[in-house]
């Protein structure tokens, strides 16, 4: 067969991004084709200062480039310039995101420092206000905006949607002579209240570049349509998010399936990946995930990837699943300290392989790879770097001399060595 014989080429990659209106949120620009910003929350009550200060300060460690917290009543208002101060004196100068719901307007202006503490305000068109109160309540949150010149998220979510559209789109639709689904009238609420709170922003004077939207739903098919709705009907810089993703793997493989999409059609400026962590468990696990799903899909490099064997009857030993945990969480533990010391270092592929079948063909693929011995294999190791054999491993050392391989050719590809040769 000649390559005429062949099938168009389908391209590799994800579609290209749609053009939105770039944001700056605390000098992290969000929209305009920058690249996707990885955002998350606290836990915490935000009146505890020292609390929420140690939170944001993990969260900002582990790669959130945003950090949203709640301002629900008047001394988590009190506290947020404290935040502010503590975060900075650590050195941490991630810009923080105020969560408002019911008296946003009211905390805003009765505590200015908190209102110009923050970087942005999250408005939730259901309950900023109701009847008469609503576009009033709205208005005074938008024109605090723009007085402090801070950006704004207008955040429409299933579990608390604008009731009075609700209805009145389910009123139409019911007189309607060809009347939808209940589900896809609320998908229509959720994507017009974002759009019309919007609209009513820019009306007051916030501008567009200012202004960020999202309609953060729990199920993975509506929160697909309706970001797709969003993205056809506006140029809106998009936060992406399953809301009450759920715990563990149930809450990462929603999220990843549900951004997974949207980002491959090229819908999505921010993401944060919503996981209900186990009781006392790391909160910056949402991090971790979020930066996974961004740079297994290729659109970002965060940390080294180390693609490891899954294992199987020609692997019965644990070596292969020891080194690849050892080496992975050598590599987060450091990757702190060496992204001042080796620039590019996120982009390393590591390989560590378990047997004879594919380990010697990915250990080339990867920049440095290892082939251990699988079930009735000769206890040796091949070494591979820059897909060319370098060296056989035996013995039980090999783990430590791997590390220390590693730890080698990072300093001579990306060190001054490194530097120094390509110069």
């Amino acid at each position: 067969m000649t390559l005429d014989c062949l099938p168009d080429p389908v391209a590799a990659g994800p579609a290209e991004r749609l053009k939105t209106v770039a944001v700056s949120v605390g000098g992290v620009t969000v929209g305009g084709g920058a690249p996707v910003v990885v955002q998350s929350m606290t836990n915490t009550d935000t009146a505890d200062i020292d609390g929420t200060v140690a939170q944001v300060a993990a969260l900002a460690r582990a790669g959130s480039e945003l950090v949203r917290i709640t301002v629900d009543r008047d001394e988590a208002a009190a506290a947020v310039p404290h935040i502010r101060e503590k975060l900075l004196k650590r050195g941490v100068d991630v810009p923080l995101v105020g969560d408002f719901h019911y008296i946003g307007h009211k905390l805003l202006a009765d505590h200015p420092a908190c209102a110009e503490a923050l970087a942005k305000y999250r408005i939730n068109p259901g309950n900023v206000g109701f009847k008469d109160k609503k576009d009033r309540q709205f208005s005074s949150i938008v024109e605090m905006a723009i007085r402090w010149d801070k950006a704004v998220r207008i955040g429409a979510n299933w579990g608390s949607l604008d009731q009075e559209l609700l209805t009145h789109l389910m009123d139409v639709n019911a007189a309607s002579d060809r009347p939808i689904d209940a589900r896809a009238v609320t998908r229509e609420a959720m994507v017009q209240s974002a759009l019309l709170s919007a609209e009513r922003a820019v009306e007051i004077g916030l501008p567009k570049n200012r202004i960020i939207l999202s309609a953060k739903v729990s199920a993975v098919q509506d929160l697909i349509a309706v970001y797709r709705m969003m993205a056809k009907r506006s140029d809106f810089a998009l936060h992406l998010g399953l809301t009450e993703a759920g715990m563990g793997s149930k809450g990462i493989v929603a999220s990843s399936a549900a951004l997974g999409v949207l980002l491959q059609e090229g819908i999505g400026d921010t993401i944060r990946v919503s996981l209900t962590p186990e009781p006392g468990g790391d909160r910056t696990v949402e991090v971790k995930v979020a930066q996974e799903i961004l740079q297994t899909m290729g659109f970002r490099t965060f940390v080294p990837l180390v693609a490891a064997c899954p294992g199987c009857g020609r692997t019965t030993s644990t070596v292969f699943q020891e080194l690849a945990r050892d080496i992975q969480d050598w590599i987060v533990a450091s990757m702190p300290e060496w992204k001042t010391q080796y620039a590019g270092v996120e982009a390393l592929n590591v390989a560590v392989m378990g047997c004879i079948v594919n380990g010697p063909g990915e250990s080339k693929h990867a920049d440095i790879g290892i082939s251990l011995p699988g079930t009735g294999e000769t206890p040796s190791a091949p070494v591979f770097v820059d897909g060319k054999k370098v060296a056989t491993l035996r013995g039980a050392g090999i783990a430590a001399e791997f590390k220390t391989m590693v730890a080698d050719y990072i300093e001579n590809r990306y060190g001054t060595a490194g530097r120094t040769a390509a110069e």
